[in-house]
């Protein structure tokens, strides 16, 4: 009987991100996480001087203008015709309706409460990603996300305001939470389906912003009465935690798994606070210190890598550190 070969040596499992471009997909979650982290000290400056619709309005506008010229750099690649129902669907639930219940509830829903509910997200993310996208349940994934959410609980207790428990504003944030969930895990489909990253993002922030143009009519006012700081905060919004992180945030997403890239933002709310008490001078409690630590731990979690070690016909799993 001849003898078999042992298979090589195997770094990584089905779904980890690519080892030669593992710095490159850090880095472009590096990006995404810290200017959606800045987002919450823009919609702060503008906030109080726009609308809901007027403000979301504005901030596509400015993202899709800003997209479409890095799509045209990039080269457009538009989509085969079976798709463009799911990207036009996908544009308007995280570009329209996602903006429209996150604006809406953080005017009625204190500060915390909004970020522990929206923060369900990434938690419905990793399950249905493995239920449905079939990407699995890694140990490291289902251990680091609820040590992150944990994090974001802890974040949010401490910083709610004075404008208490509202059952509207908890339904919009369950609202955005499952907009934030079922886009990603539709995005994610898209991108494995050869959809081009960037020209979806684009694509998508058109179909947003088409779908906001109901608010044009407030906007137009709330642009005569708003401070040009305010307005400036907006077409910040617009050009970076807009245009570029969600370029960034596609390219992570077309090569790592959905569960993984969307546990990742759970770094998002321990940048926010740092970047309020060095900008805006607010300084976090003893508490929330712990719970970004958390963010941090579990976000680390859910980034060890796991590689297989073949002898033979026996497979041993290791974790690297």
């Amino acid at each position: 009987m001849p003898e078999v070969s042992p298979r090589p040596i195997s770094t990584e499992l089905e779904g980890d991100e690519p080892r030669g471009r593992a710095p490159l997909i850090l880095l472009a979650a590096l990006v995404t996480v810290v200017l959606w982290a800045s987002a919450f000290i823009g919609i702060r400056g503008a906030g109080p001087h726009f609308d809901p619709g007027a403000l979301a309005l504005l901030r596509m506008a400015i993202g899709a203008a800003a997209l479409g010229v890095i799509a045209l750099r990039h080269g457009v690649r538009l989509p085969a015709r079976r798709h463009w129902p799911l990207v036009i669907a996908w544009g308007i639930g995280w570009f329209c309706v996602y903006n429209l219940a996150l604006n809406s509830a953080e005017r009625t829903l204190d500060a915390g409460t909004a970020a522990m509910v929206v923060n369900l997200a990434p938690l419905m993310v990793v399950v249905f990603s493995g239920l449905l996208l079939r990407e699995g349940f890694p140990k490291t994934l289902m251990v680091g996300a609820p040590v992150a959410f944990l994090g974001v609980v802890l974040i949010g207790m401490n910083s709610a305001t004075s404008s208490g428990f509202d059952v509207t504003g908890l339904l919009l944030a369950l609202l955005a939470a499952v907009m934030y969930a079922g886009c990603t895990l539709l995005q994610k489909h898209l991108l494995s389906a050869g959809v081009d990253g960037t020209t979806l993002t684009w694509l998508g922030a058109v179909a947003g912003t088409v779908a906001l143009l109901p608010w044009l009519g407030t906007l137009i006012g709330d642009l005569q009465t708003a401070p040009l700081d305010a307005t400036l905060w907006v077409v910040y919004l617009g050009v970076f935690p807009t245009a570029i992180a969600f370029t960034t945030w596609a390219y992570v997403l077309q090569r790592s798994t959905a569960g993984k890239t969307s546990a990742t933002t759970y770094i998002v709310p321990a940048i926010a606070i740092l970047m309020s008490w060095i900008i805006l001078g607010e300084v976090p409690t003893p508490l929330m210190f712990v719970g970004g630590a958390l963010c941090l731990l579990g976000v680390l979690i859910t980034r060890m890598r796991r590689r297989t070690v073949q002898t033979g016909s026996r497979v041993s799993p290791r974790v690297l550190e």
